[in-house]
């Protein structure tokens, strides 16, 4: 994440920004691929109470639907990706695709600042004025507010008590911090699968981000200071495509994951991210904690102590499934086994093959028969 981050900083002078028009233009057509598989499909705005309208995409039934209720799961991405990750693989192979046509009602959602939740009430992402306002948020932000907006309206419009979820990456950071900040919400929760979801990073394992990490700080004025706020959206163009290709041994992905065939088109690849959602990775990192932005001198003002807040997961009463693979670039085991001593009803599953990684998750082509298969048959016992 952070290697990027430096790259990206050290060439963002050269490229140029398009002008991609209004605060609320669409630019990803989650929705139509969904139809032209063949699947019904709705797509709803969830205005958040700070002003953030987000993407969210229901494929409520699948193609042989027998008219039973339908549990709804909600699907949230990882950094810089997106909703239709769960659907990358293709009505065989994808996890929201086999999760509906077993007969579950899926939810995928898009998170501030990313694909078409790139929009606000009153900010316009693309105005220099307003886009800092835009962008100033982390991973906390979606964990307190976008996420409890979006199980709250799924619920309203399912008539149902509680809801599965599944969050990859950065998905499992934010789940982890909601059901810590707001531990109601575990009464919400009938199973929960976190692929890769990152929370402790005493034992971070990639050690050339270890080090860049230790600038963080360094790094990320001087980003906000020439400008880079938004980190790879899609107003970057495919030369930022390149430079993640250079980069993908960084994030894990290997040569079996089909992303790798898709990773210059830049609205698979590349839905966007605040820069300051990956310094808030690189400050727990550096610092081997798991808690709140790190203010450095105004922690005391914001938050009453001199450091930030840890996310306290032992509050986390839903039941969990942690999924986790050895060759993971960005969480270690130990880490993983750490997570889980705390909480109370939590499994860990390790991926069977050992070169399995961060992202495969998503994309992996044997992503089905290692991850797929055991959480729709988990979430089909319920």
């Amino acid at each position: 994440m952070l290697g990027v981050l430096s790259l990206v900083i050290f060439v963002a002078g050269s490229l140029a920004s398009p002008n991609v028009g209004s605060a609320h233009k669409k630019y990803y057509k989650t929705h139509e691929t969904i139809a032209e598989a063949g699947y019904p499909v709705e797509t709803h705005d969830v205005v958040t109470p700070d002003g953030y309208i987000l993407e969210l995409v229901r494929i409520p039934r699948g193609k042989n639907d027998n008219g039973k209720v339908r549990p709804p799961v909600l699907m949230m991405h990882g950094l810089s990706d997106y909703g239709a990750t769960y659907i990358a693989l293709g009505p065989k192979d994808s996890l929201a695709y086999n999760l509906v046509d077993e007969g579950a009602d899926v939810w995928l959602a898009n998170a501030r600042g990313v694909a078409n939740s790139r929009r606000h009430i009153t900010l316009d992402p693309d105005n220099d004025k307003q886009k800092k306002d835009f962008f100033d948020f982390t991973f906390h932000e979606i964990g307190t507010i976008d996420l409890p907006a979006l199980i709250d309206y799924i619920l309203k419009e399912t008539g149902q008590k509680k809801l599965h979820y599944v969050g990859h990456s950065q998905g499992g950071t934010v789940f982890l911090v909601l059901n810590s900040m707001k531990p109601e919400y575990n009464d919400k929760i009938i199973s929960a699968h976190l692929l890769a979801g990152v929370g402790y990073q005493s034992n971070f394992p990639n050690a050339a981000l270890r080090v860049t990490a230790l600038s963080v700080d360094m790094i990320f004025n001087f980003a906000i200071r020439s400008g880079l706020i938004e980190l790879i959206g899609p107003n970057w163009g495919d030369q930022i495509a390149e430079i993640e290709n250079q980069q993908t041994l960084s994030l894990g992905v290997d040569s079996r994951s089909s992303i790798l065939d898709d990773i210059i088109n830049t609205e698979k690849l590349l839905p966007g991210a605040s820069l300051k959602q990956y310094a808030h990775y690189g400050q727990n990192i550096r610092d081997k904690k798991f808690r709140q932005w790190n203010y450095g001198i105004q922690n005391l003002r914001k938050y009453g102590q001199l450091s930030p807040p840890e996310y306290d997961l032992s509050k986390i009463t839903a039941d969990v499934t942690m999924h986790y693979t050895l060759n993971d670039n960005l969480l270690s085991e130990r880490d993983v086994l750490n997570m889980a001593k705390v909480m109370p009803k939590v499994t860990v599953r390790k991926i069977a093959r050992e070169t399995f990684t961060h992202t495969d998750f998503v994309s992996a082509n044997d992503a089905k028969e290692l991850v797929v298969d055991f959480i729709v048959e988990k979430i089909a016992r319920f």
